[in-house]
């Protein structure tokens, strides 16, 4: 595949000139420098068009209104009309926004200058249900038009089902800011993953790549081994996707999530699945366990690329579960947090790399640690 981006110095993607196979076995070499066990990376059959949320940046250039991303180590926007990592039909929308964006005369948001409107549009498509949200970003409230476009804009992709529009004023890198409204449509979509019925609004987490996803939180099951004796807790739960799929099998699930409005999707997409033996609690996990008694069997936990927190981590080896089941999107974070585990009294049973992220540097994990009833340490 020859990337119409690469020589613009996109840096979006890595090798996607190279062969697939060869580019997996060196990510599973490299990945296996952290941990020498590991099992090879479950890759892609088809590793191009996985992305299912597309983002664009707003640029004024000499021709008019532009989108794109960032050229690699600036802040110059490159001009982007097709990505082969993207969703074709996700990437369709966006240049049909931008076509009726440029057509009402908007310009880019400068905040230098304090002009213009537009900084960035958001596409978020279900891979399944091919249902699409769309949300437009500007530096202030200032949106003349908004409604008009947005119908305008579902009448010409009849797969979008909501228009949002969020109001970003912020100085710093921040996508999104926090307040937003609906401009027609509806404010989520729905999608399947492993068989749920999964709602997304336009702030919720939600797993870039499908097909991936669907082999992570499967191998995240099987390796946890569950049985209705278990009670299971997912921490950083996001949109609770894991733990739904838990449910079906343990006795109890509870998920701790701090994001809000994925804490609305994960109780919508219960209600929706019927899934009675599961609670969802808002707030920082670490404190929430701090204050709640429990006592789970099993911990699945999937941190941000920083990791988890010492306190975190803390709380979890006091309570002692007799497995742990940890996903991670960064392999250097995921060492340093599984040492202090191995340290507190677990050993490492399987560690599975998945290439959620093809043409990449990126890998995802899932691996297993057994409790060994050992003394426990502190975490510094």
């Amino acid at each position: 595949m020859k990337c119409p981006l690469s020589e613009k110095g996109c840096g979006g993607c890595q090798g996607i000139d190279e062969a697939y196979g060869e580019l997996l076995k060196r990510k599973s070499d490299r990945f296996r420098r952290l941990f020498p066990d590991a099992l090879p990376a479950l890759g892609m059959e088809d590793p191009r068009f996985y992305r299912n949320k597309v983002l664009r940046t707003f640029a004024n250039g000499k021709s008019g209104l532009y989108h794109g991303l960032y050229r690699t180590g600036t802040h110059q926007v490159i001009s982007v009309r097709r990505c082969l990592l993207e969703n074709e039909q996700a990437a369709h929308i966006a240049q049909t926004a931008l076509d009726l964006l440029s057509g009402m005369g908007l310009r880019a948001y400068r905040e230098d200058f304090g002009s213009g409107v537009l900084r960035h549009l958001l596409i978020r498509r279900g891979y399944h249900s091919g249902q699409a949200l769309v949300t437009v970003i500007t530096g202030s409230e200032k949106f003349e038009g908004g409604r008009e476009f947005a119908l305008r804009l579902m009448q010409l992709c009849p797969e979008v089902k909501g228009m949002i529009h969020n109001i970003n004023p912020r100085g710093d890198s921040a996508v999104m800011g926090y307040r937003s409204r609906i401009l027609a449509g509806r404010d989520g979509i729905w999608d399947t993953m492993n068989g749920l019925r999964v709602f997304l609004n336009s702030r919720s987490f939600y797993q870039v790549n499908t097909v991936q996803a669907e082999k992570l939180y499967a191998r995240a099951i099987e390796f946890a081994g569950l049985s209705p004796s278990d009670t299971v807790l997912d921490a950083y739960c996001g949109i609770g996707i894991l733990g739904m799929l838990a449910a079906r099998k343990a006795g109890q699930v509870t998920g701790i999530e701090i994001v809000p409005d994925a804490v609305d999707c994960a109780q919508k997409t219960a209600q929706f699945n019927h899934i009675g033996n599961i609670r969802f609690l808002k707030g920082d996990t670490a404190e929430i366990l701090n204050k709640t008694e429990l006592l789970p069997s099993v911990v699945f936990m999937d941190p941000p690329r920083a990791g988890c927190s010492a306190a975190f981590l803390s709380a979890i080896l006091g309570y002692a579960p007799s497995r742990i089941v940890y996903i991670s999107c960064n392999p250097e974070t995921l060492r340093r947090d599984t040492d202090l585990l191995i340290r507190g009294g677990y050993r490492m049973e399987k560690v599975q790399p998945v290439d959620l992220f093809p043409y990449t540097e990126h890998v995802e994990t899932v691996c297993l640690l057994y409790h060994q009833k050992k003394d426990f340490i502190s975490v510094p």
